[in-house]
């Protein structure tokens, strides 16, 4: 076991505690907000129980210790449950007095399989039992079910319907399908076999071997027209389109659903890491953004000025995807790089008074966004958790 030196764990240990701190201040009675409650928060709707922050959170926040905070996490599991659409969709966020439920404007496909995820985790690490949300979860797989090719066996959406919410990933989306696996894998659903395998001739088409279905293989021809191997699996892939923008987030949840194999893995490591994604701060969620004068760019991207280049989604710096870069390293064994990084996790949470801000710059590193990131202090805790080897990290 590789450890940092003494003057590097105090580090750590002090954003651990900020971090246990911040999500008690930003828990309600309902659950957790996605943010600190602040005029510019509230403006922005970010005290709001998501589907997808809470869901990460209620992870960290189950085995914590933290009576408040376990309790919490069946609290905001309740309060997305509460306000599940009649055909089984989780919302993207609820209101914490149960009076809002949004959905998003081309609806929100991600938010269901992390609820989904964290249901799994609290019913394994938790004090419930493993039949608690069954009705809830009979009809959140249902709703996916039906979204899913009957082939493919991967999941279908349109763009701007996940977690990334103004790029352009429509399809077939890679950061979605590795959570379809993740969800698959762990309430033992059929196909996932499938799932995998489809998964990597569809988003790695640059492989030696042919898939076996026509169809598959037409996409590949489209897929590889034109670009050479970029050493990572594509953000998604379209009827004659895809994306080879490098979505970090995307290729990291591959490794850590364990839909990339061992040389995959450390194909896609080396390829974030050769691009300086983690330096000085991890991690860009884009290698390579997308400029007005490419041919994906869409003009809701530039609202509000927002999604420039190295900015918000399309190449800013997350702290919060940094901390499961942190756990795709360490469960690769690169746990010295991986101390390395939750260290530097540790020195971007702290800035400005331990701010926990939610994005930088990708160039300039200013700070950008809300403050008091609830995510943030969450997946610091997890991967410091899967460093020291425990059990409820993933």
């Amino acid at each position: 076991m590789t450890y940092p030196d003494a003057s590097t764990l105090a580090q750590i240990d002090a954003c651990a505690e900020a971090s246990l701190d911040l999500l008690q201040r930003n828990l309600t009675p309902h659950g957790i907000l996605a943010a600190s409650r602040t005029e510019a928060a509230v403006a922005r709707r970010y005290t709001r129980i998501f589907g997808r922050d809470a869901a990460i959170c209620v992870m960290a926040m189950c085995g914590s210790g933290v009576p408040a905070l376990e309790q919490g996490a069946v609290a905001s599991l309740d309060a997305l449950a509460a306000q599940q659409a009649g055909n089984g969709q989780i919302p993207k966020y609820v209101d914490p007095e149960g009076r809002d439920a949004d959905f998003w404007y081309l609806g929100c496909i991600d938010a269901t399989l992390w609820w989904l995820i964290a249901v799994d985790h609290v019913r394994r690490h938790g004090q419930v039992g493993a039949s608690h949300w069954q009705p809830e979860v009979d009809r959140a797989l249902g709703w996916l079910l039906a979204q899913e090719h009957q082939h493919f066996r991967l999941l279908q959406q349109n763009e701007a319907s996940d977690w990334a919410d103004i790029m352009p990933r429509s399809g077939y989306v890679l950061y979605t399908n590795a959570l379809w696996y993740e969800v698959k894998r762990r309430f033992a659903l059929d196909h996932a076999e499938a799932t995998l395998h489809h998964f990597n001739h569809l988003f790695n088409p640059f492989q030696r071997d042919l898939p076996e279905y026509h169809r598959a293989r037409l996409l590949r021809h489209y897929a590889r027209r034109g670009r050479r191997d970029p050493g990572l699996y594509l953000s998604f892939v379209n009827l004659a389109v895809v994306g080879d923008e490098g979505d970090v987030f995307g290729n990291v949840l591959a490794i850590q659903s364990g839909l990339a194999d061992a040389s995959m893995a450390r194909r896609i490591v080396d390829t974030i890491a050769a691009a300086g994604a983690d330096d000085p701060y991890p991690v860009r969620v884009v290698l390579h953004p997308l400029s007005r004068q490419h041919e994906l760019w869409r003009p809701y991207m530039a609202r509000h000025q927002q999604n420039m280049v190295h900015q918000y989604h399309n190449g800013g710096i997350w702290p919060f995807v940094g901390g499961f870069w942190v756990m795709a390293l360490a469960g690769l064994g690169l746990e010295a790089q991986a101390w390395s990084d939750l260290a530097r996790l540790a020195q971007v949470n702290a800035l400005d008074d331990w701010r926990f801000t939610e994005w930088f710059h990708g160039r300039t590193l200013a700070p950008m966004g809300m403050a008091g990131q609830s995510w943030n202090a969450a997946t610091f805790l997890l991967a410091r958790r899967a460093l020291a080897g425990g059990a409820a990290a993933w």
